[in-house]
């Protein structure tokens, strides 16, 4: 595990090297400002190497830093994370079971608010209802914890503030334009390639936290991914934001995320939602089409003409109104 507030050599020299941009930087130099050996700096220059930075090195000249690589590293996140409490603490595995079971765990302890857990990969990644969420290399698996001072009723809008915040930052950054299925669905060319789970702990009808769980199928293999979920319930298929050799930056888009999604949060936290259901039905897939809801009482039928400012369906059937919180949507012809 790496996090953004243990301050490690292998972040020290990765920002040493970025200081001097295209330029060698003597393993001297780097001993006397780590205060490490000239054996110890060769030996963490190995360790961001097999992390996939690329640095150069010469004799008699150091070591220059070529490229970055293209991992959720802490180091890599804080730096022009542009965010006041979301990324406040960042915490990074190459594996885990969840990132959101550990974000879980860590509600009990202070002064975890807007905590981000990142995972490479999840063995044992969910979605909603317990459904199994498929986490292989290439994707982007977070979780955020928050620990928010606002109405319980508010948890609701959460699923349709970071479904539009995600695509607002995949709109800024990969300069696509993916949809938004009802309730959190993000999509592209009708197929899936991002979605939400929410956990959140209610006492005493005050929030005690929240944690925003989002898969993100960045630069996976979807064939291989649609094999082993083909017959999973509800699937409609899925695809990658990005090709393998395409150039993109997941840093930047999780930065932007991050973003996007802090400015939504002061706005439920100063009660300022105007907009926000405007800028999500811009972006729907489901409103104006026949749907199927199912929902825990049943399938329910109709058109759906709108969400509400709770972000619930609004579907319109044989001249009945009816307003729907939670459910699968599939289309109808």
């Amino acid at each position: 595990m790496y996090t953004s507030f243990d301050e490690t050599h292998l972040e020290k020299i990765v920002r040493l090297l970025k200081s001097h941009q295209s330029k060698f930087l003597s393993g001297q130099k780097l001993s006397q400002s780590l205060n490490l050996s000239r054996a110890a700096v060769w030996k963490y220059i190995k360790k961001l190497q097999s992390l996939g930075y690329k640095i150069q090195s010469r004799q008699n000249l150091g070591y220059k830093l070529v490229s970055k690589p293209d991992y959720l590293l802490p180091w890599e996140l804080t730096d022009g994370l542009q965010t006041d409490i979301f990324g406040r603490k960042i915490y990074y595995f190459d594996t885990i079971d969840s990132t959101q079971n550990f974000a879980l765990r860590l509600a009990s302890k202070p002064y975890e608010n807007g905590s981000v857990v990142i995972a490479k990969r999840q063995s044992k990644g969910r979605g909603r209802l317990n459904r199994k969420w498929i986490s292989p290399k290439g994707g982007i698996w977070l979780s955020i914890l928050l620990k928010p001072n606002f109405e319980v009723w508010q948890v609701s809008l959460f699923p349709m503030l970071t479904s539009l915040a995600l695509t607002k930052a995949v709109e800024n950054v990969l300069k696509l334009k993916p949809r938004l299925k009802w309730p959190n669905d993000v999509t592209l060319n009708d197929k899936k390639v991002a979605g939400i789970l929410i956990d959140a702990s209610i006492e005493s009808n005050k929030i005690d936290y929240l944690v925003i769980g989002v898969g993100i199928n960045f630069r996976i293999e979807p064939r291989i991914v649609s094999r082993l979920l083909k017959n999973s319930q509800k699937f409609y298929g899925i695809t990658s934001l990005v090709g393998n050799k395409e150039k993109a930056d997941s840093v930047e888009l999780v930065q932007e995320f991050l973003y996007e999604l802090e400015q939504s949060y002061y706005k439920v936290m100063s009660n300022n939602l105007k907009g926000i259901t405007k800028e999500w039905t811009k972006r729907s897939s489901t409103i104006g089409k026949n749907v199927t809801v199912s929902t825990p009482s049943g399938p329910v039928k109709g058109k759906a003409i709108a969400i509400d400012e709770n972000g619930a369906l609004i579907l319109s059937s044989k001249g009945k109104i009816q307003r729907v919180l939670a459910g699968d949507v599939s289309y109808r012809n």
